[in-house]
């Protein structure tokens, strides 16, 4: 009998990249929704994988980005909320303005798409009590903003290296992609269990068992770039580790996953983007393929659902600082 596994997309536009590596400009919100949807409603029927994509609040409150999200709506793929300014320091926000960035990005995002998102992920994998008590409040299902790796501060160091920031903006970006402790939290997907009695199911963006190494796409393309074999045999072994363990994985994608160098400039310092849209896709088609040999690639809701069938492990709210 075949497990799941899901799928999800983090719709990041341009100009988010940009404001998080601290460019300029990027409040003219520079877009390329129209280029990257057609390619994820085509990669989604293509595989026939029904994946999540988490939709950035301010991209959603925007006219001309209407057509394409409506596109995304239309096409039946789970819609999901990726917080309303898509900024990675949410947690260092007062519980009213967390509140406000769910409920803004919430709104924004069922009008321009038809869809009422129901899970939420934290941009760049921000997360914190009072995001957990927001999204509980608000009604939502499942959150999936925790990514359990050790590596956060290196990931982060590697991003940051090529900005001119000052020490102001960088102390803003002190968590950005998370702590070295963050790899001591769970893989598999649990409860978040608080005092009054409410829960909500998260899913964390699944890393290698045991070693707590990244397996997202964004990381199979920087090891592409040394061997595209070496890249799909990772992530075999990975997922072999994870049927060992037990663990249903959910696989993270990003917008620019499905663009290459050639489709969009000012972005050199993302992982991957020296490599062409075209080499990208053909990758992408591969790992899907790994992922669903022996187990049915559903959205993150469907996974949630199943989940919720289950027994999964709980942890006190008040474990999370």
């Amino acid at each position: 009998m075949k497990s799941l596994a899901s799928l999800s997309v983090d719709l990041d536009n341009k100009w988010s990249y940009m404001k998080i590596h601290g460019d300029s400009d990027w409040e003219e919100f520079p877009s390329y929704l129209d280029v990257v949807t057609p390619r994820i409603i085509d990669f989604a029927s293509d595989t026939g994988s029904r994946m999540t994509v988490f939709v950035v609040g301010q991209d959603a409150a925007l006219s001309q980005n209407h057509d394409a999200l409506s596109q995304l709506g239309e096409s039946g793929l789970e819609i999901g909320n990726h917080s309303f300014h898509h900024e990675p320091w949410l947690h260092l926000k007062t519980d009213e303005e967390v509140s406000d960035e769910i409920i803004r990005a919430d709104e924004a995002i069922s009008e321009a798409t038809g869809m009422t998102p129901v899970g939420f992920r934290g941009p760049g994998f921000s997360v914190s009590q009072s995001t957990i008590r927001s999204l509980v409040r608000a009604g939502y299902v499942y959150d999936a903003s925790t990514l359990p790796t050790f590596i956060g501060p290196l990931a982060r160091a590697f991003y940051l290296r090529s900005t001119g920031m000052d020490s102001s903006e960088r102390d803003r970006r002190d968590q950005l992609f998370g702590n070295a402790s963050d790899g001591l939290r769970p893989i598999e997907p649990y409860l978040w269990e608080m005092d009054d009695g409410g829960e909500l199911l998260e899913i964390p963006v699944t890393t290698m068992p045991v070693l707590k190494v990244p397996i997202h796409v964004t990381y199979l393309f920087y090891l592409a770039r040394i061997s595209p074999k070496i890249s799909k045999m990772y992530l075999s072994a990975a997922l072999a580790m994870c049927r060992w363990k037990g663990v249903e994985p959910s696989l993270l994608l990003h917008s620019l996953d499905f663009l290459g160098h050639e489709d969009v400039a000012g972005l050199e310092f993302f992982p991957g983007m020296d490599l062409s849209g075209e080499t990208k896709r053909e990758l992408l088609f591969d790992y899907v393929s790994i992922l669903g040999r022996d187990r049915h690639v559903v959205s993150m809701a469907e996974h949630a659902s199943a989940l919720s069938l289950g027994s999964p492990k709980r942890v006190s709210l008040g474990s999370l600082a």
